[in-house]
């Protein structure tokens, strides 16, 4: 059973960096594109920045240049480094794979707070 699990969420002061990761689990196959979404209160889930097996990376207007997106070579974990965090940026982070016929698989979330 395919399994991603998120860590590094939780309160940071506006302007404070922040990296979170997600890691595969019990996936015998590699995913074709990996990558974070967020969703805050009343909102709905959006990406956020996602990467392709090869390192092609994609991201929202509204982080690009302030966060980077990264990953493991064997597909084995997802990272998310954001910078100059802004309070808007405060919502659950769930992590994303793409499997390469197109399921998707989800993690549970981690929350980040940024406090202003």
């Amino acid at each position: 059973q395919v399994q991603l699990v998120e860590s590094g969420g939780g309160l940071v002061q506006a302007g404070r960096s922040l990296r979170l990761s997600c890691a595969r689990s019990g996936s015998p196959f590699g995913f074709s594109i990996m990558g974070w979404y967020r969703q805050a209160t009343g909102q709905q889930r959006v990406l956020v920045a996602d990467i392709t097996r090869g390192g092609r990376t994609n991201y929202a207007d509204s982080v690009r240049g302030r966060c980077t997106v990264s990953r493991e070579d064997d597909g084995s974990a997802v990272y998310l480094q954001m910078m100059s965090l802004k309070s808007e940026d405060t919502a659950v982070y769930y992590c994303n794979a793409k499997a390469p016929w197109g399921t998707e698989y989800w993690g549970k979330g981690t929350l980040v707070t940024v406090s202003s």
